[in-house]
């Protein structure tokens, strides 16, 4: 089993845009960062749509996907999707949300459960391995939940998807990683017109 973290960045390292909120989830200024996936046809797959772009961004979602045995979450993240995830979330998985407000576990469709942990992401985490049989347990977000699992050293895989654009602010990534230098190998990379898709794994 492998824990990965995946994410979309734009090339000064941002992962989101500014005053992320509730009715602003990726925050101001940050659609370059999302809309290269919209197209995609694995991607609409699993917005219940039909039809996008069958091409190579689309074979590495679909392989993320496929690979994703159970998802771990922070809550701003799970507060700024739910509405927008419906009632047949693009997960098919269990998702585990690290929270300080619990909350009765939400089935959805699809295989998507949502699972509220108190007590930490090493609980989060074990219990994530354990949903996911042989498959993959992902880290999902957002930038303070994927920071908190690299400074632990419990991440396995890193893979950045690098959009050609310059957000000039917002939420970074790498800020304050906190457990001093950490080296990566590199995987793979890929070029498309859309990203550049780098995938690391971390040195043990």
């Amino acid at each position: 089993m492998t824990v990965t973290a995946d994410m979309a960045i734009s090339l000064d390292g941002y992962i989101a845009g500014t005053d992320v909120s509730l009715d602003n989830p990726g925050g101001d200024g940050a659609e370059p960062l999302f809309e290269w996936i919209h197209g995609l046809a694995s991607w609409r797959e699993r917005q219940g749509m039909t039809g996008g772009e069958e091409n190579r961004d689309s074979e590495l979602m679909r392989e993320w996907f496929d690979a994703t045995g159970a998802v771990v979450m922070g809550r701003m993240m799970y507060d700024t999707g739910e509405e927008f995830w419906g009632d047949n979330p693009p997960f098919r998985a269990p998702v585990f949300v690290l929270t300080h407000r619990p909350r009765p576990t939400l089935v959805k469709e699809g295989d998507t459960t949502f699972t509220f942990v108190t007590d930490g992401i090493h609980s989060a985490l074990d219990r994530a391995k354990a949903a996911a049989g042989d498959r993959n347990v992902d880290i999902a977000g957002g930038a303070n939940t994927v920071r908190q699992y690299l400074r632990e050293g419990l991440v396995d895989e890193l893979q950045l998807h690098v959009v050609p654009a310059l957000l000039g602010a917002g939420l970074r990534l790498f800020d304050e990683p906190g457990a001093g230098r950490r080296d990566l190998e590199p995987i793979r990379v890929v070029h498309t017109p859309l990203a550049t898709h780098l995938k690391y794994r971390f040195a043990r």
